[in-house]
């Protein structure tokens, strides 16, 4: 079966990181195959379940990713009490939620929540839900960031390539041409036109993908912490939290390109602006829990300085700054990547 390759690759428990490509080669199989939403909601059921907390969470990403991309068909399948009873299971008491770990069970929640205010059309998704809260398994709503709210993306233009006016009226002239070289040109111009657009969709998807994987290790290295010890050890996920807080740290050169990139998108760069501050909260809170360090803005002797990448920001996103001491946290001006 074409689907477990992918779905075991992106699962794979000894995975550092998101496997994004094969997160993405599960979504396109689903996608192409008709029975595929059937399939993929049997495999993606088992996975969730799994012993191992970090093959389920990843299963769960896998979950989120494909009902943002993998449309109608999918929601459909997944608005189904045949799956629904399987994340049910996951969190019910009665079945695996006693030995379910608590961040697995809280992902589960989040994603049935966030399903009933993106798919109103899908009932059964908002009865199981209503029945895990008369079952006191769901005791409050939980608080989604912008980024978990499932919020089906706009259907691209069909003429995209063509939403360039000028080249459009040009290419309409050199078409109605008889002339071989005019049609040659228009040849040429439509290759040029295709590239362009091509690369808008390259960096769209590098965009979407980055900041999604800045999100995922946020909200799960944020779980680990909550429950994080520093006078107790050994502990048990030590090794996991220092390899997500590494790769959040490798993530800001990351975010300082894409922000480079993006500066005529005020709506990609506000996205990419406010990953950046869930990445610096989330590093500023591994080290009061895990280092000890006393960290308050940018008073702490790690966060004081103006580095040379943040004056960079400085420079490109909102222009020159005067020389001052540069102000805290809760006080950076809009267009400020806070370090």
């Amino acid at each position: 079966m074409s689907f477990i390759l992918p779905l075991d690759k992106a699962t794979n428990p000894l995975n550092r990181e998101t496997d994004w490509d094969s997160v993405q080669a599960f979504c396109d199989q689903l996608n192409n195959d008709l029975e595929g939403p059937q399939l993929a909601t049997r495999l993606l059921a088992h996975k969730i379940q799994s012993p191992q907390e970090w093959e389920a969470m990843q299963a769960l990403v896998v979950l989120e990713m494909c009902m943002k991309s993998c449309g109608e068909r999918f929601h459909s399948e997944v608005g189904k009490f045949r799956f629904l009873n399987e994340l049910i299971k996951v969190v019910s008491p009665k079945y695996l939620g006693t030995r379910v770990p608590e961040p697995v069970k809280k992902k589960v929640l989040e994603l049935i929540y966030s399903w009933t205010l993106g798919l109103p059309g899908e009932a059964k998704i908002a009865d199981a839900y209503q029945m895990l809260k008369k079952q006191g398994i769901v005791k409050q709503d939980p608080v989604l960031p912008a980024d978990k709210l499932l919020l089906l993306p706009p259907p691209r233009p069909k003429n995209a390539i063509f939403e360039d006016e000028e080249k459009s009226k040009t290419l309409t002239r050199l078409l109605n041409s008889t002339h071989p070289e005019d049609l040659k040109a228009a040849n040429k111009l439509i290759q040029e036109m295709v590239q362009e657009d091509q690369k808008r969709a390259e960096k769209l998807s590098k965009r979407v993908n980055a900041i999604q994987d800045v999100n995922e290790s946020v909200s799960l290295l944020t779980q680990l912490l909550e429950d994080y010890d520093r006078t107790t050890k050994p502990q048990s996920n030590a090794e996991l939290i220092q390899d997500l807080y590494q790769r959040c740290e490798k993530m800001r050169p990351t975010l300082f390109r894409l922000a480079s990139d993006t500066e005529d998108n005020d709506e990609a760069l506000a996205e990419i602006l406010q990953a950046n501050d869930s990445l610096t909260q989330v590093i500023n809170l591994y080290r009061q829990q895990v280092k000890g360090e006393v960290v308050n803005g940018n008073n702490s002797a790690n966060t004081r300085r103006l580095t040379g990448e943040q004056q960079w920001v400085n420079d490109t996103l909102r222009g020159p700054t005067p020389p001052t001491r540069p102000p805290s946290l809760r006080t950076l001006p809009p267009g400020t990547l806070s370090r």
